[in-house]
């Protein structure tokens, strides 16, 4: 079986792609899809540990949203800092060694994590109907560009069309969308096929006459707005110094389902899920 392929990108860290994969992951299982998340390489100092194997605690709660197995192919590479720029480098859900950012870069990305990432997303794309990649940070810092195996290397190689999300909230976004754009390859700008704005308050009638502006500008249109939402599903810990710690168990776990579902009923709810649906078929 060859799945369809969606990607969430984002125009910085904490812009709201774990989130949006997780709703989108229930969203696609509610609508009789079976659905897997995956990204390629995470740094987080939150995991889940399973039988025998340990991947990205981010990974592990979208395949509960999805109502899927939780495995290693989720999160091929973790890596967990351990302070002055090294971390455990975790592969296929197993502790491989301690390395240093620069080692990391120079020595594993391309020679080893982008073909242990590929193969994870291969092992995926013939299982599910559906896999919901995530990119990490932005797909445009051009001083990591050569090494990022996290972003536009998957959604070329799997062929996905990508979303960028956005958070209105810290400001900038409009240039940031546009920023991220110019900084892309033309061959990735094309795979590019809308945004979505998040984490807003206010009135939309005054924000909606910018998207026009925007897709004048850019020929993609924003495919919906999220509002800004408290939720009691735990972050990633890359912005926040204090994230939520999880004990897995059943009244936990009944309860971040419940979560789960009250989340995709917001994001369906503002989002052009036609739209989103004519991009996966």
């Amino acid at each position: 079986m060859t799945s369809k392929k969606l990607m969430v990108q984002g125009t910085s860290s904490g812009a709201g792609k774990t989130t949006l994969v997780t709703a989108l992951c229930r969203i696609f299982s509610n609508h009789g899809y079976t659905v897997a998340p995956f990204k390629s390489q995470n740094m987080s100092a939150y995991s889940y540990v399973g039988n025998g194997f340990e991947i990205s605690r981010a990974q592990a709660i979208q395949a509960i949203a999805a109502r899927t197995e939780i495995e290693p192919n989720l999160n091929p590479i973790l890596l967990k800092p351990i302070g002055n720029y090294k971390s455990e480098v975790y592969v296929n859900g197993k502790f491989y060694r301690k390395m240093h950012a620069k080692e990391y870069y120079e020595k594993f990305t391309l020679k080893q994590g982008l073909s242990i990432s590929k193969k994870a997303l291969d092992c995926l794309m013939k299982k599910y109907d559906l896999v919901i990649l995530e990119g990490a940070g932005s797909p445009a810092e051009i001083n990591l560009l050569k090494y990022d195996i996290a972003n536009m290397r998957m959604a070329e190689y799997s062929n996905s069309p990508v979303i960028i999300i956005s958070d209105i909230d810290k400001g900038g976004t409009f240039a940031s969308i546009l920023g991220t754009l110019l900084l892309l390859d033309k061959k990735h700008q094309n795979l590019v096929k809308g945004f979505i704005i998040n984490k807003f308050r206010g009135d939309i009638n005054i924000l909606k006459p910018s998207y026009s502006l925007l897709k004048k500008m850019t020929s993609k249109p924003v495919l919906g707005t999220i509002p800004i939402v408290k939720l009691n599903i735990p972050d990633e810990d890359s912005l926040h110094s204090n994230p939520k710690q999880v004990s897995w168990t059943s009244k936990y776990m009944k309860t971040l389902d419940e979560e789960i579902e009250n989340l995709s009923k917001i994001v369906k709810k503002n989002l052009d899920m036609k739209k989103i649906g004519d991009l996966i078929n």
